[in-house]
């Protein structure tokens, strides 16, 4: 397409010779030939090459001319004249003209500096495309920084060694700046990559992974995240870096494990119901036996029978009904002495077994404890057990302990410190023992013991510290208070939060 030229000259004659001279090298040309018709032609119709005298009779067009170069610097502006007109000219515009041309014009330098201004002008065009380009980059920029900033999950961008380049703001409140650092050590504090990481995998086929996975935020906190990852490829369409985006889905999971927990104790409460109820058809059968042959004593003997099993079947029934609703305890003043004394009487076999040393400090009076001593008894013999496994199956020192420390706070806590000089655990492990159905026993274990007994232990309002390394053994210390919050006393049945 032509570039458009507006000839501005008082002489029309002249002015429509230099069009038609301008007009054989293929340029579109008009001409104006007084201030007024170039004013008109200024405002209704777009320009490339401004040619001729800018001074044309009136000091407006002067100024509209001057107002469109800066408008719009692609419109380029030669000027002719006669040497006062160009060294008015020259006053006025100054650099902004690309050329000075005195009358007569030489055919050659006006071609010359026409090509000129046709180069400059192309360049310009280009100029602002680009310009145009790089603010349209700009705002999607902005646009997609803001939606990957307002996403509530965790997002991360990749390369092939697992190091982070870029996060978004969610990612960032959670797991801090971690830009530079390696997937597995911020999210699960791993000295190695993941088994199965869908980003390797991602990178290796190009394709969309999924996973579920715990992870552990800077708090401490440790969530469930669904995983998803995408590539990112260059122009070439190779892969250069893999999205990570990690929804949190805790809560769902947290439902579903109380519904798991909850399903899991109602099937193994159903081996003993169904032993019960074997026991009271015997009391009933004893009882009708008895009756019919008025055996006073053997009607005693099944009515004590029923009577006992209908009491189990009862507290079974309402510890499901309570466990279902709210997770409540049945709370009641125990001794400390006394819930040692049965913890340890479940876990010394055990040890002994192992060969594995048990010792237990107990200071002189260390109190009353008000808290459901069925649930608590069952968490601490939990965790000795998993201590006393611990030590079990550590090969390498000669000889192992497990230590059960009680300590009184202020009077108002009552702590419980376990020691055992075991196999230890790593940073990963030491996050996710309490995660329903993780264990680091393979398939010598279940992953519902740790679990349960750490929910007892919150429910009854109390914290659990764990201290543990590789080959140097575990430390736990269980602190609960000596009256449950929302406690109402004497075996009351006090609803806690899960």
């Amino acid at each position: 397409m032509a570039e458009t030229v507006l000839i501005m000259d008082s002489d029309r004659e002249h002015g429509e010779a230099i069009q038609t001279h301008l007009q054989r090298h293929q340029y579109d040309v008009t001409v104006a030939d007084d201030a007024q018709e170039t004013l008109e032609r200024l405002e209704d119709e777009k320009w490339n090459i401004l040619l001729g005298d800018p001074l044309i009779d009136e000091e407006a067009a002067t100024a509209r001319i001057a107002d469109l170069l800066k408008e719009d610097p692609s419109v380029q502006l030669i000027v002719y004249g006669t040497s006062e007109q160009v060294d008015r000219a020259m006053d006025r515009f100054a650099l902004d003209a690309v050329a000075y041309l005195d009358l007569p014009i030489n055919s050659k330098a006006l071609i010359l500096n026409m090509a000129r201004a046709r180069n400059h002008f192309l360049k310009n065009r280009k100029i602002d495309r680009y310009v145009q380009r790089l603010t349209d980059l700009h705002t999607a920029r902005n646009h997609f920084l803001q939606l990957f900033d307002s996403v509530p999950c965790f997002i991360s961008v990749q390369d092939r060694n697992l190091r982070i380049t870029a996060i978004n703001k969610w990612f960032k409140q959670h797991f801090g700046n971690s830009v530079g650092g390696y997937c597995y050590q911020v999210y699960k504090h791993r000295s190695s990559p993941c088994e199965k990481c869908p980003v390797i995998q991602t990178f290796e086929d190009g394709q969309i992974h999924s996973t579920e996975e715990v992870v552990t935020a800077l708090s401490g906190r440790q969530y469930h995240v669904l995983t998803h990852t995408a590539p990112i490829t260059d122009e070439k369409d190779e892969i250069t870096q893999v999205m990570e985006i990690s929804t949190n889905i805790t809560q769902i999971r947290q439902l579903q494990d109380h519904l798991t927990s909850l399903g899991l104790m109602l099937g193994s409460m159903s081996h003993g119901v169904k032993g019960m109820l074997t026991a009271l058809d015997g009391g009933i059968y004893q009882l009708e036996t008895g009756l019919q042959k008025q055996d006073e004593a053997r009607v005693s003997r099944a009515f004590d029978q029923v009577k006992t099993m209908a009491d189990k079947i009862r507290d079974m029934v309402l510890e499901i009904l309570n466990y279902a609703r709210s997770r409540q305890m049945q709370y009641a003043p125990v001794p400390v002495t006394d819930l040692v004394e049965s913890v340890m009487k479940n876990i010394r076999p055990a040890a002994l077994k192992s060969n594995v040393i048990c010792e237990v400090f107990l200071p002189d009076s260390p109190g009353i404890i008000e808290i459901d001593a069925v649930w608590m008894e069952s968490a601490l013999v939990n965790f000795l057990e998993n201590a006393v496994d611990a030590c079990a199956y550590d090969h390498e020192k000669p000889v192992h302990k497990v230590s059960l420390t009680i300590t009184v706070e202020a009077q108002e806590r009552v702590c419980f410190r376990i020691q055992d000089n075991g196999v230890g655990m790593d940073q990963e492990t030491r996050e996710k023992m309490f995660t329903l159905f993780f264990t680091s026993k393979g398939s010598r274990g279940t992953g519902l013991g740790l679990f349960i007994a750490h929910r007892v232990i919150q429910q009854h309002g109390g914290t659990v510290q764990v201290t543990s390394a590789l080959n140097q053994g575990t430390k736990l210390i269980i602190c609960l208070p000596r009256i449950p919050p929302g406690s109402i006393g004497e075996n009351g049945v006090n609803p806690l939060p899960s």
